[in-house]
């Protein structure tokens, strides 16, 4: 059995590390509210561009298909962008969609995937392809507690241009999605070919004036849809990021807690020992006199 010593370093140790933990869930829990604000806050302009891109691409005035909508009958060729958080101890947020990716892509080997490239948004996720030896071909880290959509449209760009100039198939965005502070999806959604899922269809037709010309109007519009898709998609990770973060530091302070009532426990068992043998040895002494 461990001395009383030992015992209240063990009882120190754990009511600092419960110190610690209970401070993050504070801190999560801050910067969760201001995470859910500001997804929330994203949501209306990519509606509002939704609704637009899709009347876009159902309008009849032009004989232009952008290749954000070509459909390809083959896919050897597959882009993935991957977000994941940059910091950790947010319980099993990126083990699950690492778990998925990684799936993903042995689907995508099995299947006959000639080429495969992927962009990084997160340090977690970039040293996670880099271990599995993946292409990764762009990659952004350390954005913060706030999404900039400057510093994510340069890597994400690569995977754009290359599925516009016909070196991709396919390209798919691999992130956590929220749903509410206790519950967090991973999810892995097609990004490219922009299908009618994406889309939706248009409540009614509508005729557009288009200046200079339509080939620039839809260009830009798809361009900026697929851009909105990408920050939404950061944004509920980062979301997710915060609420995993704060249950799980609230698991480990409860659970710190259970274990210094067990360790103050077994410390008043052996303090009571101590002093029931140092009584012991008392009363012998005395009738051994």
């Amino acid at each position: 059995m461990a001395s009383g010593k030992e015992i209240r370093t063990k009882i120190k140790s754990v009511q600092n590390t419960r110190k610690i933990t209970k401070a993050m869930e504070m801190v999560a829990a801050s910067k969760m509210r201001k995470a859910q604000e500001r997804m929330r806050a994203a949501r209306p302009y990519a509606d509002k561009i939704r609704r637009l891109a899709a009347n876009l691409s159902h309008a009849n005035v032009t004989d232009y298909k952008h290749p954000f909508l070509a459909e390809k009958t083959e896919r050897k060729r597959i882009g993935l962008i991957l977000v994941t958080t940059d910091k950790g101890l947010c319980g099993g947020l990126n083990t699950n969609i690492q778990r998925i990716a990684l799936g993903a892509i042995r689907e995508w080997d099995t299947g006959g995937a000639t080429d495969i490239r992927a962009c990084c948004i997160g340090n977690k996720g970039l040293g996670f392809l880099q271990r599995l030896g993946a292409k990764v071909v762009s990659h952004v880290t350390q954005l913060g507690d706030t999404p900039h959509l400057e510093k994510m449209i340069g890597p994400v760009k690569v995977i754009l241009d290359a599925f516009q100039n016909g070196e991709l198939d396919a390209v798919y965005i691999a992130y956590t999605r929220f749903v509410n502070t206790m519950r967090q999806e991973p999810a892995l959604e097609q990004l490219l070919p922009l299908t009618g899922e994406h889309l939706g269809t248009p409540e009614s037709s509508w005729d557009y004036l288009y200046e200079p010309d339509p080939q620039v109007v839809i260009d830009e519009m798809l361009v900026r849809y697929v851009e909105a898709l990408v920050y939404q998609a950061v944004a509920e990770n980062m979301a997710s990021e915060q609420s995993a973060r704060m249950v799980a530091m609230k698991a480990a302070s409860d659970n710190a807690k259970n274990v210094i009532g067990e360790l103050q426990l077994v410390y008043n068992k052996t303090r009571q020992a101590a002093i029931t043998k140092e009584l012991s040895e008392i009363v012998g002494g005395a009738a051994a006199v």
